[in-house]
């Protein structure tokens, strides 16, 4: 059964990454590199208030600040991170919406214990103030060294989000995403003081997103042995949703004992395969930009080891339009969104990249 079920999926694989051989030339979306020599970089992000300037972030614990062509190391807690484990380290920076005012901002890593932590912190004069460090979520992860998720942002609700691993790959840590009991394998909420569940069923989400037009969610969440998968859900959709890991792996089953029946299931709009030197998806965002006007709407995405960028849009609840782009990116770790919906990557080999004609 599950032979012929992956057979089916495979078959819809291929009809969904297939494109036409003919009709109107379409528009081609490339990445340009603008800028090289970061330290494993693996996230970028801009707030509102300071379109001039990105903040890269480096795994091994510093957070850049590149505006005008110039460098200035922003945060830098290298003391306080794990970085020994390519899934280990400082993972990713969330400013506060308000920041112009409150001068917040969130980090999440990997602490010397091995365990994933989220902390808040001021800056003053464009640096972070140490002292103003504040612990917000501990979740022990310390018995593997990998998925550790890795993303923080904020939700069109205004609160903050953060996708945490399912444990990694020691013992059977594929059952806590299906345990609401624990909080690895979840997105988590935060509403005021306390961390909600707000969805599970999750395995490695390293990369998620909200678009900034509708409050749509989009998470890329790294599969297993066989299946990278897009999850989508409306801003529209109430309740707790369940994406399915381990009871499933992309459209597959997997260990469907494991299923919790608490919330929705909801199915990935698309998956693809490990064929082809396929390993591990890197999920982004939706274009929202002026540069690039075709492709406003359409979510980007791409996988870390083939280095390719397909990008879709999402129609009636599913996924249309899938295409592979011009461009490649080699170790693509991230992408990341523009104080004015531009779309940035970032390369572990130290290059940043923007989308652009």
């Amino acid at each position: 059964m599950r032979t012929l079920v992956a057979a089916l999926v495979v078959a819809v694989f291929a009809a969904v990454f297939s494109s036409a051989s003919g009709g109107p030339r379409r528009i081609e979306y490339k990445v340009r590199r603008i800028a090289s020599g970061f330290d494993n970089p693996v996230y970028v992000a801009q707030p509102a208030s300071e379109p001039r300037t990105l903040y890269v972030v480096e795994r091994p614990g510093r957070i850049v600040a590149l505006a005008g062509g110039k460098r200035r190391t922003f945060l830098d807690i290298h003391t306080r991170v794990e970085s020994g484990y390519t899934e280990q380290g400082l993972l990713s920076v969330a400013f506060s919406p308000a920041y112009a005012k409150n001068r917040r901002f969130y980090v999440y890593y990997t602490n010397k214990d091995g365990d994933v932590e989220v902390d808040t912190l001021l800056s003053r004069r464009g640096r972070a103030v140490a002292s103003s460090r504040r612990r917000l979520l501990l979740v022990n992860h310390r018995a593997n060294d990998n998925h550790d998720g890795g993303q923080l942002q904020f939700g069109p609700d205004g609160r903050l989000y953060a996708g945490i691993g399912d444990g990694g790959s020691g013992g059977d840590p594929p059952a806590n995403s299906q345990n609401l009991s624990r909080r690895l394998g979840k997105l988590l909420r935060l509403h005021g003081s306390r961390w909600q569940i707000y969805a599970y069923g999750l395995r490695n989400p390293w990369r998620f997103s909200f678009d900034r037009a509708n409050g749509d969610l989009y998470i890329g969440d790294v599969g297993q042995g066989s299946w990278e998968e897009i999850d989508y859900r409306p801003r529209s959709a109430n309740g707790l949703a369940n994406y399915g890991w381990s009871a499933y792996e992309g459209l597959v089953p997997y260990n469907p004992s494991r299923l919790n029946h608490s919330g929705a299931l909801v199915k990935p709009v698309l998956v693809y395969s490990h064929n082809g030197g396929h390993c591990s998806v890197t999920g982004g965002y939706v274009y929202r930009g002026s540069a690039v006007p075709a492709a406003r709407g359409r979510y980007f995405y791409g996988d870390y080891c083939t280095g390719e960028i397909w990008s879709l849009r999402i129609s009636d609840g599913r996924a249309v339009d899938n295409r592979l782009e011009a461009s490649r990116i080699g170790s693509l770790s991230s992408f990341g969104q523009g104080a004015n919906g531009s779309l940035y990557a970032v390369s572990l080999d130290g290059g940043l990249y923007r989308l652009a004609n």
